[in-house]
């Protein structure tokens, strides 16, 4: 399956713009906005997850972050953010590996995903992903996690997908984390369609 999903975003990220893909932002919203209730300073180590090609990376640089990294599958996608971020690309740490089965080498404060884990429709690649959100995550630490809503679409990119609310998503976490955030987004796309998004922002209890 890993390579299954390998392969169908190195087509994706190998052959449409960046601004071709639904899931396309500009701006990082409401993603800043969360990370900022969450306590994010320059000081931290911060993870996005399935961020290859997001502009997410850009903003964090912008305002500082030093200790950035981003994990995606698609070697495709975090090229293009390479090539996108310039001679800034070096200040990132660039991971690519599957979620479901990566193991962490260090620590991160913060743990961002908006709109990767809501493609894990098998129990075993959810459980897989929660494994290394726990890993990684200190106590402390926080998980934001973005899926589409429970009346949000469901395919993207032509794949099944998982809708999920912040009560779904914590179920999944279990009991060492606490909700400290949740709410809804509009996301439109390129192309002026609206989907509808859940965040949730969870606290690693200590």
């Amino acid at each position: 399956m890993t390579d299954d999903r390998k392969s169908h975003w190195d087509t994706i990220y190998g052959t449409k713009a960046e601004d071709d893909v639904s899931w396309f932002q500009k701006m990082p919203e409401p993603s800043m906005t969360l990370l900022s209730l969450a306590g994010a300073t320059p000081g931290q180590a911060i993870i996005d997850i399935g961020g290859g090609a997001s502009h997410l990376v850009d903003a964090l640089l912008d305002q500082g972050f030093g200790d950035v990294s981003v994990l995606d599958i698609s070697q495709a996608a975090l090229e293009a953010d390479k090539a996108r971020l310039g001679a800034a690309a070096h200040e990132v740490h660039w991971i690519c590996s599957d979620a479901t089965a990566w193991r962490p080498a260090r620590h991160y404060d913060i743990w961002h995903d908006r709109a990767a884990f809501h493609f894990l429709t098998d129990p075993a690649d959810q459980a897989g992903y929660m494994s290394a959100l726990k890993q990684a995550l200190v106590p402390g630490g926080h998980a934001i996690i973005g899926t589409f809503a429970p009346d949000g679409p469901e395919k993207c990119s032509g794949l099944p997908i998982v809708r999920h609310d912040a009560q779904s998503i914590g179920r999944l976490l279990g009991s060492g984390f606490e909700l400290v955030d949740s709410r809804r987004h509009e996301h439109k796309t390129p192309w002026d369609s609206v989907q509808h998004f859940q965040f949730g922002t969870f606290r690693k209890r200590a």
